[in-house]
Formats: C-alpha cells, sequence, structure tokens
C-alpha cells in the first residue's frame, strides 16, 4: 500500500448461488437498497444502467450531512466472480474498491477490499478515526442489508 492509504476490507456470507449475489450487484439501482438512509444515496447517471468493465456511474449522496457527487468508474470486471470500482471524483484522494464473490457450503462469501487514501495529506489523517469508524457503519449497514434482501 502506498503512503497514507488506508485497507478497509469486510466479508458477509450469502445464502444465494454466486450468479444470483453477483447479479444483485451488477444491477446498480440496488446499491440505494444496501447503502444507509442517512447518506441519502441516489443514482444520477440515467437508469437502467450496463454495468461491465469501462462503465462510469455517477452519484449523489451525504456524508456528514455535506452533499457531494461522486462517479466511479468500473476498471475491472469478471463476470459471476469479481469487479473494481474506482473513484474518479469524490471526497477520497484515492479510492479502489474491490467486489470478489466465492462460492461457499450454502451460499456465496461477498467480499470487499477497499484501498483509500484521505484528502489534504497529512492534515487530511487527522479524520481518519471518524472516517473509519463511518466506513466500518456503512459497511455493517450493507452487510445487514445484504443478509436481509437475500437472505
Amino acid at each position: 500500500m502506498g503512503f497514507g492509504e488506508h485497507l478497509l476490507t469486510s466479508q458477509t456470507f450469502v445464502p444465494r448461488a454466486r450468479a444470483e449475489v453477483f447479479a444483485f450487484f451488477a444491477n446498480a439501482e440496488n446499491l440505494e437498497a444496501i447503502t444507509p438512509p442517512e447518506l441519502r444515496f441516489e443514482i444520477a447517471t440515467p437508469v437502467p444502467i450496463r454495468i461491465g468493465e469501462g462503465t462510469r456511474i455517477e452519484y449523489r449522496l451525504r456524508l456528514f450531512g455535506v452533499p457531494f457527487t461522486w462517479a466511479s468508474l468500473i476498471s475491472e470486471w469478471d463476470e459471476g466472480s469479481a469487479f473494481v470500482d474506482e473513484q474518479v471524483r469524490g471526497p477520497y484522494a484515492f479510492w479502489v474498491h474491490q467486489h470478489a464473490f466465492f462460492d461457499a457450503p450454502g451460499g456465496t462469501r461477498v467480499e470487499d477490499r477497499v484501498r483509500y487514501r484521505l484528502p489534504l495529506f497529512p492534515l487530511g489523517e487527522l479524520a481518519h478515526p471518524l472516517v473509519r469508524r463511518q466506513l466500518g457503519r456503512i459497511f455493517d449497514y450493507r452487510a445487514t442489508r445484504l443478509r436481509e434482501l437475500l437472505g
């Protein structure tokens, strides 16, 4: 990892077939259903969106009450197994989110690996404990919603 870079990892088990779980993630409209309501997440790109390598998606949301636009690029796409989205515009100096899907007994293991860097280094690092806690809450909410929607 690079200087000032942080890593967030998360794993969630879903009792559904990998193809079905991947299809859920391949539908950008499902992102709203797994994002905490206080973020007021909405897709700005016209839907439906066909996701694949090279797809760019824009969102509007609020973080700590501050509205902003986030644009991501799907930089890798391995149908049924994994994909990577990278922030091309948003609040982070760097954000790369790897999503991987694995067959597991009775379902699918969803693994997330997010490498990120805060803006305004080194001053921005002062906010990292708060940001880390907020990201943890967001990914905990996401895991809970995945189990509710696909469990």
